[in-house]
């Protein structure tokens, strides 16, 4: 499970409410599904197939959306901006096609210079057209272990509009000056055609930060995010340190869940998008319309739980100390640790959606962020971004923020829920079903696991050897170690029933 913020590049399955994430576990749980049974896999991928149907979502485009997307390139409103010659490059998961963002990090003076360039989807997409009807009712990507549910189709997503190595594309360029503790002093947006000269990955800008061959960029952004997050900790934001838990597909047509630790890398690049986000809801505040990313702070009800919780735990948290700051200390490898990472999630809620025009919102924070933020660098996945862009960037220019836009803007909290709510229920449910498949050889076995939750209807527990979170009959407390007997499992429903062992 990840919290808080924004997503930078998405795993093919990850349970997740929100998108960045701080992970201290150091190792990554892994077991695979006996995915050379043929009929095991087809049993997933019938299930997922199910699944979409329950959700009533479908891969499919209508045909007058592929017929206007293929159209798309031809006819698309081009900035007569040119910065091809600027060397950006983009950061994703490796697998990744829908390229939203490209970044070209420099020094200036005792400062920084950042350009962060965001896939230009207004310049495809025609208000009122067949692209912006099917992505309105869409709301967002939705991924699924075998395919992606896409917002738009590949055409733009993974064509004409992605930020392709090698191909010079129209884009948002968020321009973003920063002083040497990397706070930002100014920030312009504009639109430009820009040119990825290459695309890496989280691992391969791990490696090349860490032994020193990367580009001056990459080092750049390792400096330049660590700077950062210290400020988001000055600030009182907060990350979760929850191991990621992921679902992928093998190359024999399988799939396997694990508990993936993230590599410092991808928390930095997420930095530059929480620059992006939080630039974006300032120019909104000062321009009095956009639509802003917010969540309240947690109530004192739940912090007081959480920090009886804490103690019951053994665990330190300083007088003063805020809970985000405590939270950074976690370590998911310790049982207790892990367990108040589990029980902090209570404190991750009420996110939505908050748009305006002409009154600015009284409570405008992300209280993750500690900062305004909004949602403005996943245009190609989330369709909420591809108007706050056109709001920044009219902002940022001194024009009048269109119409189109501002008609939108009441009507985008809604269908982002909606989506939010499918694209969550999706990701349980397909995970569940692959579970499930990874305990079919284990029914009737004992397995080693830790309580990481625990209520009047028996305890949730993490098992530590195969990449599972599930709930189990019996009474212990959180944090700690036991052993549950493996009753049964079943693909089909995506149940599991687990027992704890005296």
């Amino acid at each position: 499970m990840q919290l808080v913020a924004d997503p930078c590049g998405v795993p093919i399955a990850t349970v997740r409410s929100m998108r960045r994430v701080v992970v201290m576990a150091r190792r990554s749980i892994t077991y695979r599904a006996p995915s050379s049974d043929k009929d095991l896999g087809s049993e997933l991928t019938a299930r997922f197939a199910a699944i979409r149907e329950e959700f009533k979502i479908a891969p499919e485009f209508p045909p007058s959306v592929i017929e206007e997307a293929k159209d798309a390139a031809d006819r698309a409103d081009l900035p007569d901006r040119d910065e091809s010659a600027v060397p950006f490059v983009t950061i994703d998961p490796a697998s990744s096609q829908d390229l939203d963002q490209a970044m070209f990090l420099e020094r200036d003076g005792d400062g920084y210079r950042v350009r962060y360039a965001i896939a230009d989807v207004p310049a495809f997409v025609a208000v009122g057209g067949a692209i912006d009807q099917e992505a309105r009712k869409r709301g967002q990507t939705v991924y699924c272990p075998d395919l992606r549910v896409q917002l738009h189709p590949t055409e733009l997503s993974e064509g004409a509009a992605s930020l392709l190595p090698g191909q010079v594309r129209p884009a948002f360029v968020w321009d973003i000056a920063l002083d040497a503790d990397a706070k930002a002093t100014t920030v312009d947006i504009y639109r430009a055609m820009v040119r990825s000269v290459r695309r890496y990955d989280y691992v391969e800008v791990q490696r090349v930060v860490d032994d020193g061959s990367g580009d001056a960029g990459l080092l750049l952004l390792k400096e330049i995010g660590e700077k950062r997050i210290a400020l988001e900790q000055q600030r009182g934001g907060a990350s979760l340190p929850m191991p990621e838990q992921e679902v992928d597909q093998d190359e024999q047509g399988g799939y396997e869940v694990s508990f993936r630790p993230l590599v410092a890398a991808e928390d930095w690049n997420a930095q530059i998008s929480l620059l992006a986000g939080m630039g974006a809801a300032d120019l909104m505040l000062k321009g009095k319309v956009g639509i802003l990313r917010t969540m309240p702070p947690p109530e004192q009800r739940g912090l007081d739980r959480f920090r009886h919780q804490v103690a019951a735990a053994g665990v330190s948290w300083p007088k003063g100390m805020r809970y985000g700051e405590l939270l950074h200390t976690l370590n998911g490898e310790n049982p207790k640790h892990l367990a108040l990472i589990h029980e902090a999630t209570a404190l991750f809620r009420g996110a939505g959606y908050t748009p305006f025009d002409g009154e600015v919102p009284e409570q405008p924070l992300h209280a993750a962020v500690a900062a305004p933020y909004a949602h403005v660098t996943a245009p190609l996945r989330r369709l909420v971004d591809r108007f706050g862009l056109v709001v920044c960037e009219a902002l940022a220019a001194g024009r009048e923020v269109p119409g189109w836009v501002r008609e939108a803007l009441p009507t985008l909290p809604e269908i982002m829920t909606s989506s939010d709510r499918i694209a969550n229920g999706v990701d349980r449910a397909c995970t569940d079903a692959v579970e499930a498949a990874e305990l079919l050889a284990f029914v009737g076995s004992e397995q080693a696991a830790v309580v990481v939750d625990s209520n009047e209807k028996g305890v949730v527990v993490q098992l530590t050897e195969i990449g599972v979170v599930a709930k189990a009959k019996g009474v212990a407390k959180p944090g700690e170690s036991v052993r549950v007997r493996v009753v049964a499992a079943e693909i089909a429903t995506g149940t599991i029933s687990l027992l704890l062992l005296p």
